[in-house]
């Protein structure tokens, strides 16, 4: 992108120059509130305080940096006052009962996924899409994001993902390049113990993931139990917004599904293969009393050499709309 701009731009050569960063300016707004939905209307807001003050940008930096400056103090005030966002477990309380009583926190803003086909372009990827590597949009960097303050986000997201030097980061936030520093560290340790406590996730290329996927899908769709305590590592991670309880340990999880999913025998349950935050996902669908399959859950498991690691389920449809996918599925010629 040139960093020359011409005097007198009109807003549609605004517009046409800035149009091509849209997909990664969501993306650093993701990272910064947690929420693609509310990423992309904080996109849309930085648009319009570009525009209106395009006049006073005097080509000293790249407009991909200007606008990344506009971006990140658009989400600073966004932010303001504002409560993080967590999944359930970073609530601080211990694993549940599977067969306890379930508590929906619908007035939680809970740390939500973002669909891959928002930031990389699909089937045949734009060339702008390199700008955002999965690695810097995988749930877990963007759920410790949450943990920190927000000018702690803002300062490692400068300086680590994008690349800023000190002072860079230091100009666009108002801070002197002592407080990045010190900023910086304090966020980087914090972010270093969350990498630490991480599974490391199979390669979304490894033969095996697809395999262990294909095993995870199968055991809920044939609802076998057995197969998927088996699929599952034995201290594997289960949380399912917007309910605050979460739950540790294959035969806890399994137990969870016996007890407290609608699902009572093979064909109840379908899912189908999607992709979220740079990994793959599978949209459930449970099927109702009048045998029509209707979203349920989008699962975003964590695939690993052991086993499927942890699994984040939500709720809600706003999740499969996101994702462009059905509500309703059209049976299946075999129900």
């Amino acid at each position: 992108m040139s960093t020359e701009v011409a005097a007198g731009t009109s807003e549609q050569d605004f517009q046409t120059l800035v149009a091509p960063l849209r997909r990664e300016l969501i993306a650093h707004c993701y990272r910064m509130v947690g929420s693609p939905h509310e990423a992309e209307d904080l996109v849309q807001e930085t648009f319009l305080r570009a525009w209106r003050s395009f006049d006073g940008f005097e080509n000293r930096s790249s407009v991909r940096t200007w606008m990344y400056r506009i971006a990140t103090n658009t989400c600073l005030t966004a932010l303001e006052g504002r409560k993080r966002r967590p999944l359930p477990t970073g609530l601080g309380q211990p694993a549940s009962d599977p067969r306890g009583e379930l508590h929906a926190h619908h007035e939680t803003a809970w740390v939500e996924p973002l669909p891959d086909s928002v930031v990389w372009a699909t089937p045949h990827p734009d060339p702008a899409d390199v700008a955002v590597e999965r690695d810097s949009v995988r749930l877990a960097l963007v759920t410790a994001l949450q943990e920190l303050t927000a000018q702690q986000r803002a300062v490692v997201l400068l300086c680590d993902v994008l690349r800023w030097r000190a002072a860079e980061a230091a100009s666009a936030l108002g801070l002197s390049v002592g407080a990045v520093t010190s900023t910086l560290q304090r966020a980087r340790a914090h972010l270093e113990k969350s990498r630490d406590a991480e599974p490391t996730a199979l390669d979304g290329d490894d033969p095996r993931a697809t395999e262990l996927l294909e095993r995870y899908q199968r055991a809920f769709e044939e609802y076998d139990m057995e197969g998927l305590v088996r699929v599952l590592t034995e201290d594997a991670l289960w949380e399912m917004p917007p309910f605050a309880e979460w739950f540790q340990g294959a035969e806890a999880i399994a137990d969870l599904v016996r007890n407290q999913c609608p699902a009572e025998r093979a064909g109840d349950m379908r899912l189908v293969p999607t992709r979220a935050n740079g990994a793959p996902a599978l949209a459930l669908y449970m099927r109702g009393p009048d045998g029509v399959h209707r979203a349920f859950q989008l699962h975003l498991p964590v695939l690993t050499a052991d086993g499927v690691a942890r699994v984040v389920a939500w709720f809600g449809d706003e999740h499969f709309t996101a994702q462009g996918l059905p509500l309703t599925l059209t049976p299946d010629a075999t129900d």
